[in-house]
């Protein structure tokens, strides 16, 4: 063709007009002499601009006019022009598939394949398969005939000829086919094997299901029994050679490629697991040793291969197990477990890219679907099939998902899918990544038949359909909930009651009855409030259900909604800020403590839906807000009731604070430095009773004295409150001091600071809707012995004539707390010297420290506690590690600055950086001190009081597991890290503290 030069040809805009996107590269081969006869015809022009890719389906159709000998390519170009059948198949193709057009350039024949368009042709099944395939003798003569019968398949897809369903479904049986042939090949290799043996082939995963893709793992079990008159062991060994044998002949590469990889490893004990066994060996396994996991995967159990009638008694006799699997004892924490999206293993740069596995990906259909298949159908037959979307449809018919929720479902799906089998067949290559190239993009969008911006348009609709997944897929498990407790229009069909506290136990709730109770109870009605949870509730489900105690979780969500129920701002809080009705499932539904807080003042749920509201205030904020609170209240009991209030508000902030970066949540992972939990725990509680503290002794003196006290007065908090490591439980130790001010005499002012002393601890003791705070003065010189309050120049008597190395050591953990600032430096002044000694400790002083620490861990261990998972005292706990670091303080800190801190965690640190003790142990120390600091506040947490120990209630045992990150049935596995941990951390204390190391 000539043009004149600076001008396009008709041909090139024709080419353009038509989706050519390299039409100079295109006109080149309508050049070409083989298509000579064709190159003008626009009923060419027209099918080429009908395909996914006009410029690779020109190409291809060049390759394949090119490897025909000249008479047969005639025949070819004459019936691709007066066939539209023919033409839009195998075009259809060639835009679609580059392996498939290769595939054609090799075997340029097979385009006869696609001539006929008969009615059998349409809708092929096995036995057509079959008969395609006859013919194979060999691998690589299965290959090719496989490839052939491919190609008939993707023809009809790309044409729309079939649906999704049907395209699955033909691929299917097409593997069925030729796992018989690969089958037979094998045996006739290998007759007296196959003389010794049956050998029956269960199909499992999709091409189980009858959903198979283009290019997929097919999933297997065999089953083999000996002929009549055969030895076992022999026969089983036989049947193995077989199988191996045929997944070989499938799986390996030859000249001609490969067919897929057939993949045994769904089988009993995996791939450590023989690759055959008898049917009584599978039952046996199935009946002791399989998890929930793998009776999900025999939903789709399906004999394709082999021996018919054996493979219909395993069929027969493992189907009745998989339906008891919801029986099983440890069924509700593998469903926690298996709910989890895994995705957690998929590179971060593809999560986004993920049709299968990523958020809102097919796995999410299929799992949820199989998933309600479980839990119903051993007792609705209907639910007992292996495809997906016929399962999804039986589901809907039978009233266990809502009928228009199931639509949006298979919409998406069969979407999500179309593009899966896009992808793959362009290459014939496994994958169910989207790819990110523009050309790549426009081919995937164009043969969805998206045609006018074929990315924009692909990006949307898929993006469209993921997110309608994500907010189905789990809604699917509790929007019939609701709808079972509903009054529905005549004609719906609902989830029975027996078939919704069925599916409650399954999801972990302990007392389903109730629970469908309070379903009924929030939603019933037709007021706004009763239509906001009504939207909210099949979320809220799925996140108790992820929870420990999924029952608690929905009472609270009852008991405040029924507080604030009538209050605008908390229904807008929850439908409105995302976050918060996460946030608020997951303090509900986590322990006691958390929720007792806020149902004191359930207007605290206002913190969850605040970007900031999770932050601790700082001290200054804190002081601020009480001792202004101070001022204004009527009298010392109003003034204490409103800082201990406060008080309370604070508590719940930090402890919903501690759930939700302990547990994660959907938009933001869990924290994943345990030990910035703890300081962030510890911090913030010493911050609040300080706080409280210090509005408790404004109040206790203005009650009485004015603005003025007669003598000046300071707290001193000792102990964990000095050391900034308060746990929720925890009291606060302090010690009390005063200096009478000019002019008052030392009884006046020693009367005065004890009135206040015993007015705060009333006040701050008081039975009140708020948890008290308990003051523990028992550290003071001579202990409950001595006085109540001292002077500063009593102190300073004490300390000088007779104060003891245990005294000293409780002393490093002074710091000044409430009252007179100038006093309590006085006073950190005054014990400077006897904490960080001169030169450090004396043989003598140590001896007496390690007696002491042996004593109390001989004494004060609790009958029966396990001093391996005790965490205050047991092997390697929190007074192991305490204790080592105070003696490296006591010793050194004289001559190393850092180590003057209440910290011990920062003075583990520096006694690290200055030497004293090598990074891996001081690694060691410090976790297992964060660990037994974590579970103590797991525990106060969980439930509701303070304990040193482990919770023996399973269900409470979960729960702090689930705090400390281990998922549900692995609270074994934490008991045992726990022990592992602190054994490590003892090892170094016995070197550190006993030995002589140091």
């Amino acid at each position: 063709m000539t043009t004149v030069p600076g001008r396009r040809s008709s041909t090139f805009t024709r080419l353009l007009r038509h989706g050519f996107t390299d039409p100079s590269a295109a006109e080149q081969l309508l050049d070409l002499p083989e298509l000579g006869s064709v190159r003008a015809d626009p009923v060419l022009f027209d099918a080429l601009g009908a395909t996914s890719d006009p410029d690779l389906a020109l190409r291809s159709l060049v390759r394949l006019v090119e490897a025909e000998e000249a008479e047969e390519r005639q025949i070819l170009l004459d019936t691709l022009v007066a066939a539209k059948p023919l033409r839009d198949r195998l075009l259809g193709v060639l835009g679609a598939s580059e392996a498939l057009g290769d595939h054609l350039a090799r075997h340029p024949r097979d385009w006869q394949a696609l001539v006929t368009y008969e009615a059998t042709d349409l809708h092929p099944g096995v036995a057509e398969f079959e008969h395609l395939l006859a013919d194979a003798v060999d691998p690589d003569s299965l290959r090719v005939a496989y490839r052939r019968s491919l190609l008939s398949i993707a023809a009809r897809d790309v044409c729309g000829t079939t649906d999704l369903a049907q395209v699955a479904a033909e691929l299917a049986d097409l593997a069925t086919a030729t796992l018989r042939a690969a089958l037979a090949i094998a045996r006739t290799a290998a007759p007296a094997d196959a003389a010794q043996c049956r050998l029956a082939v269960i199909a499992m995963g999709k091409c189980g299901g009858h959903e198979l893709n283009y290019v997929s793992d097919v999933d297997v079990i065999f089953v083999g029994e000996p002929v009549e008159g055969a030895e076992e062991n022999r026969a089983v060994q036989a049947a193995t050679r077989l199988a191996a044998h045929m997944m070989r002949i499938c799986s390996d590469t030859t000249v001609e490629g490969t067919i897929w990889p057939v993949d045994a490893n769904l089988r009993p004990e995996g791939r450590n697991g023989p690759l055959v066994r008898t049917l009584s060996s599978h039952l046996a396994y199935y009946q002791r040793w399989a998890k929930t996991w793998e009776f999900q995967a025999l939903l789709k159990a399906r004999p394709v291969a082999g021996d018919a009638e054996l493979g219909a008694e395993y069929v027969e006799a493992v189907s009745p197990l998989v339906w008891q699997a919801a029986d099983r004892e440890n069924f509700v924490a593998d469903v926690q477990q298996m709910r989890r999206r895994v995705v957690d293993n998929i590179p971060a740069d593809r999560v986004d890219r993920e049709l299968k596995l990523g958020p809102g990906g097919l796995r999410d259909v299929e799992f949820a679907v199989q998933l309600l298949q479980l839990v119903h159908g051993r007792s609705d037959s209907t639910l007992r099939s292996g495809s997906t979307l016929t399962a999804l449809r039986a589901l809907a018919d039978g009233g266990y998902v809502g009928r228009a929720d199931a639509a949006q479902l298979d919409d998406a799906y069969r979407f999500l899918r179309s593009m899966e089998h896009r992808i793959q067949l362009y290459r014939l290559r496994r994958t169910h990544l989207v790819p990110e190239g523009e050309a790549d993009l426009r081919r995937l969008g164009r043969s969805l038949g998206l045609r006018t911006d074929p990315v924009a348009e692909l990006n949307r609709a898929w993006r469209r359909h993921a997110s309608v997944v994500r907010r189905l897929h789990e809604k699917l498990f509790y929007r019939p909930l609701l709808d079972a407790v509903a009054q529905l229009a005549p004609g719906e069909s609902r989830l029975s009651a027996k078939a919704a506290v069925v599916r409650l136990e399954a999801l972990g709730y302990a007392d389903p009855a109730a629970a469908l109770r309070h379903l009924e109870a929030l939603s019933s009605g037709v007021s706004r409030k009763a239509a906001i949870q009504r939207t909210l509730l099949p979320v809220l489900l799925g996140w108790f259900a992820d929870s420990a105690d999924p029952d608690a979780g929905l009472l609270g969500f009852r008991q405040v909604s029924d507080a604030l129920g009538k209050t605008p701002w908390y229904l807008r809080l929850l439908r409105d800020e995302g976050a918060a009705a996460e946030n608020l499932a997951r303090v509900l539904s986590a322990g006691r403590l958390a929720p007792d807080l806020l149902m004191r003042a359930p207007e605290a749920v206002a913190i969850l839906g605040d970007p900031e509201g999770l932050k601790p205030r700082t001290r200054e904020h804190l002081d601020q807000e009480v001792l202004a609170a101070v001022g204004r209240a009527q009298g010392a009991e109003a003034a204490v009731a409103v800082a201990r209030g406060m008080r309370r508000r604070e508590l719940f902030r930090t402890t919903a604070a501690d759930l939700i970066g302990s547990y994660g949540t959907e938009d933001y992972p869990a924290e994943q430095d345990p030990g910035a939990l703890v300081d962030r725990v510890g911090s913030a509680v010493t911050d609040l009773n300080a706080a409280t503290l210090s509005g408790a002794v404004r109040a206790a003196v203005r009650e009485q004295w004015g603005d003025t006290l007669p003598t000046r007065f300071a707290v001193i908090g000792m102990g964990r409150f000095g050391g900034h490591e308060l746990s929720y439980g925890s009291d606060a130790d302090v010690l009390f001091v005063h200096a009478p001010r000019e002019g008052v005499s030392d009884e006046e002012a020693a009367r005065a600071a004890n009135t206040v002393i015993t007015e705060m601890r009333r006040l701050l003791q008081l039975p009140t809707a708020d948890p008290p705070l308990l003051i523990d003065a028992d550290l003071r010189p001579e202990g409950k012995s001595g006085p109540l309050v001292r002077t500063l120049k009593s102190y300073e008597a004490y300390y000088r004539r007779w104060a003891l190395v245990w005294e000293s050591q409780a002393l490093l953990r002074a710091e000044p707390m409430a009252g007179d600032e100038e006093l309590g430096r006085a006073f950190v002044e005054l014990i400077d010297p006897l904490r960080y000694p001169a030169e450090g400790l004396g043989e003598d002083a140590v001896r007496e420290i390690r007696r002491l620490k042996a004593r109390m861990e001989s004494e004060r261990m609790p009958r029966g506690a396990d001093p391996t998972l005790h965490t205050k005292l047991g092997r390697g706990g929190l007074s192991d590690v305490e204790w080592t670091v105070q003696l490296m303080q006591m010793q050194h800190g004289w001559a190393e600055p850092g180590l003057r801190t209440t910290r011990t965690r920062e003075a583990l640190a520096a006694a690290c950086a200055a030497g004293l003790i090598p990074a891996e142990e001081a690694q060691t120390l410090d976790e297992a001190w964060v660990l037994a600091a974590r579970v103590r506040n797991a525990v106060m947490l969980v439930r509701g009081r303070p304990s040193d120990t482990f919770p023996s209630n399973p269900r409470e045992l979960t729960a702090v597991g689930r705090y400390l990150g281990y998922g549900p049935g692995h609270a074994g596995d934490m008991l045992e890290d726990y022990r592992r941990i602190t054994r490590r951390a003892r090892a170094v204390v016995d070197e550190r503290f006993y030995g002589a190391a140091g």
